[in-house]
């Protein structure tokens, strides 16, 4: 029986992730599952100890933020202007926000021992050196992502040529990765939505600010909750207020859940039946007056070729000499 390579079987989602053109990240050509065997260690005794924490884009989830920020003692705003730049997400329209460097194209955080910060370290340094590939269309709520693993193994990295061996399952629980994975589930979906439209479709500027906001500013987004006329807009249950008014947790999937239906017209937050009411009579109104507009640019047009008409029909009554 004839073998099938790896090649011959990948379908053409995973071609484009596996290619070697097109592979700038030492992916390994093989798909992985939780029960995949890999081996991996790092720790300060390889010599390439923190080596992957320099010249890397480090992209924040709001989950990152909040825990770098509680663990600094600082505000949100204080850390983005400190440690984050702007940045698209995933080839989106989407403003996110990613590390700053220093000025040596490193971490700020990590020191010649490690990371200072490593209990709290982003979902991306989690990862590593195992990533997840999630092909999830996005287009229709309440879809299946196909989801399998793949192995990161980059020229520099000796953390491989280590004895220990864990399964998929086992390093990603080990490094906190299920959590990491469950926090930002929401977000996510929210970027491989947009990102299933394509550039045919574009975010308006009010809509980029709003999932700004929400997604690195927890403290802006519950006030623009609280304090504007958000919730004359939405039925939001009594018991869910109290979470959110007190729990950053809770307000962060809540914000995953407003954007959901802010940005893609979901149906997880129900707007208030008077605002309906009034949005589809004001929807009426300004389809009676683009009515009654037309209805005078007709009667305007009427009137200057009635006028036209009766010009030309004198001309033709009077004689010629």
């Amino acid at each position: 029986m004839e073998k099938t390579t790896m090649n011959e079987t990948l379908t053409r989602k995973e071609k484009t992730l596996f290619a070697q053109d097109t592979n700038p990240s030492n992916i390994m050509p093989a798909k992985l599952t939780l029960g995949s065997a890999i081996r991996f260690r790092c720790h300060p005794g390889v010599s390439c100890f923190t080596a992957c924490c320099g010249n890397v884009n480090i992209v924040l989830t709001p989950y990152d933020i909040l825990c770098l920020r509680r663990r600094l003692g600082i505000s949100s705003d204080e850390f983005l202007l400190a440690f984050t730049r702007p940045v698209f997400l995933e080839k989106t329209d989407m403003p996110g926000v990613q590390l700053k460097l220093d000025e040596n194209g490193r971490c700020p955080f990590v020191r010649d021992n490690g990371c200072i910060l490593y209990t709290d370290r982003p979902s991306a340094c989690r990862y590593y050196p195992v990533g997840m590939a999630n092909f999830h269309e996005g287009a229709q709520e309440n879809q299946t992502a196909e989801r399998f693993f793949f192995l990161v193994k980059e020229p520099h990295c000796k953390g491989h040529e280590e004895d220990t061996t864990w399964t998929v399952e086992e390093w990603r629980k080990d490094q906190g990765v299920d959590v990491r994975d469950e926090m930002n589930r929401g977000w996510m979906e929210l970027v491989m939505r947009r990102k299933s439209f394509g550039i045919q479709a574009t975010l308006s500027e009010p809509a980029q600010k709003i999932f700004f906001m929400a997604s690195t500013n927890l403290e802006k987004f519950r006030v623009f909750i609280f304090e504007s006329s958000f919730l004359d807009t939405y039925e939001i249950e009594q018991e869910t207020l109290d979470r959110i008014r007190e729990d950053d947790v809770e307000l962060m999937k809540f914000s995953y859940l407003y954007l959901a239906s802010s940005l893609f017209g979901t149906k997880d937050l129900k707007i208030r039946e008077d605002k309906i009411q009034a949005k589809v009579a004001e929807l009426k109104e300004k389809q009676q007056e683009k009515a009654r507009q037309a209805e005078e640019t007709y009667e305007e047009l009427k009137k200057e070729r009635d006028e036209l008409q009766k010009a030309i029909d004198a001309r033709k009554k009077t004689p010629s000499h």
